[in-house]
C-alpha cells in the first residue's frame, strides 16, 4: 500500500479505526476454514490483507467504496470471521472492512413486529437485547455467540429453529448496502411485493460480491410463553425420515427438528448425561467396550485410520435419536406436540421423554467449541451440509456417508426440515502422521463430498455458503444462471473490488 493510499484512508479513519500492525493483518488473514488452521499447523501464513479498517457509519464506508474504486483496491466486508469455507480471506491482499462498531438497533416497531439491525451486531448481544424487550429473533445459528447480522445474510445462514422461524432469507424485509460505485441501496420494507424481482435477495447470499451489507430490516417475533421437549427413538433412519415427513406436512412447524445417525446417537449417549438414552439391555459388555474404542475417536491414531470407526457402526445398537421441541403459545405447543408424538408411535418410535430434549437445549451450542480437542492433536474436523427433497433424502445421506467415510470418520444428523425435504449435516475428523498429505486428504474428502452432492441432484451447500471452498461447483450447481451472476457482477462491480475471488467468480 503506498502512501498516497495510505493518507487518503487517514482522511476516512481516525488512527484507532485503521491498523498494518502485523498481528492484526494475520488475525484477520483468515475465517475458520479448516485449510487455514492446518496452515497454522504446518506454520504457514495464509495471504494478509493490507490494512483493517472499523468504519462506525455508512458515510464512511461510502468513502472507502469510492477510494477502493479509484486505487483499484479489494475490499472484503468481515462480520466476526465464524465462517467455515474461506468467505472472508483476503486472497487478493487489499482492506479487511470490519464491521463490528455499526451495531445497533435503529428501530424497533413492536406492532408490526420488524426490527432495523446494523450489520455490524454480534448474533448473541442482538438476541438479547431483543429479548430484554419481549421479542426474539428466532435464528439460532451454532455460531451466534460468535457471528454477526451481516455474516447471517451474507452467507443465507440457519438457526437451530429454523422449522419454525425459517432461514435468515425468510426473516429479511428490507436491507441497505453500499454498492460498488459508493451509492446506497435501501429495499422498501415491505411483507411482500410484485414490483419484479425481488433485489434485496440479490445481495442476500452474495457475501460481500455486489456490496457491503449496513443493516437489515428483520421479522421478529413475540419471545415464546412455552417451550415443550420431546425425545423418540427409532431403530431406522427410514423410519424416522418418515415419520418427519409426515410431521412437516400436517402443518404443525416444531421449532426444532433433529434427527442423528446410530454413530452421532452413540455418542450423545456416552457423553453427560447420556445414560438416559440408552436402555439397560443394551448396556451389555460387547457396547461398553465399542464405546470406549469410540470415546477415544479424538486420539489422533485412531483418527488415521477411519475404516476402523466407520466400520464399527455395523456393531452399534440400532438407536437413531430423535429431538423435537415447540415453542410459542402454550395451549398451541401442547397440541402440536400430542399430534406429533401420534405420529412418531404410528411408524415405530419409542418415546424417551423430555429429558434428552432438554439435554441438547441446554448444550446446543457446545459442538463448535468442541472440536478443539481435535485440532490440539493436530487432526483436522470440519462440517458439510446439504439438502434435497424427501425422495431423494435417505439415497443423499447413505451415498454422502460412503463417500466422506472413504477419507474420514463421519457422522451425521439431519435438521432444518421442510414440507417439501431437509438437510443433512455431516461431521467428520481425520488425520495423517505425514504432514504433507493433511491437506490434500482434506480437499479430497470435500471433492468427493461434493461431487456425490451434485450427483445426487442436492444443493451443495444449506447454509454455510461457498467462499472458496465449494466455489470450483457453483457452475454445476447453478448452470446458466451461474453466467447471468457473472454478467451481473461486472456490471455492478467492473472494477471488481467487492470481494474478489468468491462465490465462483
Amino acid at each position: 500500500m503506498d502512501e498516497q493510499i495510505r493518507i487518503a484512508l487517514k482522511k476516512i479513519f481516525r488512527d484507532e479505526q485503521l491498523s498494518e500492525d502485523v498481528p492484526a493483518l494475520i488475525i484477520y488473514s483468515r475465517d475458520l476454514n479448516p485449510i487455514g488452521t492446518i496452515f497454522t499447523q504446518q506454520g504457514r501464513l495464509m495471504t494478509m490483507p493490507d490494512v483493517v479498517v472499523w468504519p462506525e457509519d455508512i458515510e464512511q464506508i461510502r468513502d472507502l467504496v469510492r477510494l477502493a474504486n479509484e486505487y483499484k483496491i479489494p475490499l472484503i466486508p468481515y462480520g466476526s470471521g465464524s465462517g467455515v469455507c474461506g468467505g472472508a480471506n483476503p486472497v487478493g491482499r487489499g482492506i479487511i472492512v470490519d464491521m463490528k462498531k455499526m451495531a445497533r438497533i435503529r428501530r424497533l416497531d413492536a406492532y408490526s413486529l420488524t426490527a432495523e439491525v446494523e450489520s455490524g451486531f454480534i448474533g448473541e448481544l442482538f438476541e438479547r437485547e431483543l429479548n430484554s424487550k419481549g421479542f426474539t429473533l428466532g435464528h439460532f445459528p451454532s455460531s451466534i455467540w460468535c457471528s454477526t447480522v451481516g455474516g447471517w445474510l451474507a452467507a443465507r445462514s440457519a438457526g437451530q429453529l429454523s422449522a419454525r422461524y425459517g432461514k435468515i432469507e425468510d426473516m429479511v424485509l428490507g436491507i441497505e448496502a453500499v454498492m460498488p460505485d459508493g451509492e446506497v441501496l435501501k429495499t422498501k420494507v415491505t411483507p411482500r411485493s410484485a414490483t419484479g424481482p425481488d433485489f434485496k435477495q440479490l445481495l442476500v447470499g452474495s457475501e460481500g460480491t455486489l456490496g457491503i451489507i449496513t443493516a437489515a430490516t428483520l421479522r421478529i417475533n413475540p419471545y415464546p410463553e412455552s417451550r415443550r421437549f420431546s425425545g423418540i427413538m427409532f431403530h431406522r433412519v427410514k423410519d424416522a425420515l418418515e415419520a418427519i415427513r409426515e410431521l412437516m406436512q400436517t402443518g404443525i412447524r416444531p421449532a426444532a427438528v433433529r434427527l442423528y445417525d446410530e454413530i452421532d446417537t452413540f455418542m450423545i449417549g456416552s457423553g453427560k448425561g447420556g445414560k438416559k438414552l440408552l436402555s439397560h439391555d443394551q448396556e451389555d459388555e460387547h457396547v461398553e467396550d465399542l464405546k470406549k474404542v469410540i470415546m477415544k475417536k479424538a486420539e489422533r491414531m485412531v483418527l488415521t485410520v477411519p475404516a476402523v470407526i466407520n466400520s464399527a457402526v455395523r456393531l452399534l445398537p440400532a438407536n437413531n435419536l430423535l429431538i423435537l421441541t415447540f415453542e410459542g403459545k402454550s395451549d398451541i405447543t401442547g397440541v402440536e406436540q400430542s399430534i406429533a408424538a401420534k405420529i412418531m408411535h404410528s411408524l415405530g418410535g419409542k418415546d424417551m421423554g423430555e429429558e434428552p430434549g432438554k439435554y441438547w437445549w441446554e448444550h446446543r451450542y457446545d459442538v463448535s467449541f468442541n472440536l478443539s480437542p481435535i485440532y490440539s492433536i493436530r487432526a483436522f474436523a470440519d462440517t458439510i451440509e446439504v439438502a434435497t427433497t424427501w425422495d431423494r433424502l435417505l439415497p443423499l445421506y447413505e451415498r454422502m456417508r460412503e463417500a466422506i467415510g472413504r477419507h474420514a470418520v463421519v457422522m451425521a444428523h439431519f435438521s432444518h426440515v421442510y414440507q417439501e425435504g431437509g438437510s443433512i449435516y455431516f461431521t467428520f475428523a481425520a488425520s495423517t502422521y505425514d504432514e504433507s498429505r493433511k491437506e490434500g486428504i482434506y480437499r479430497e474428502t470435500w471433492k468427493d463430498a461434493m461431487d456425490t452432492a451434485i450427483a445426487a441432484g442436492a444443493t451443495i451447500s444449506h447454509h454455510h455458503g461457498i467462499g472458496m471452498l465449494k466455489a470450483q461447483w457453483m457452475d454445476k450447481e447453478h448452470g446458466k444462471a451461474m453466467e447471468i451472476y457473472r454478467r451481473l457482477k461486472k456490471i455492478v462491480d467492473p472494477n471488481n473490488i467487492m470481494n474478489p475471488g468468491k462465490m465462483g467468480l
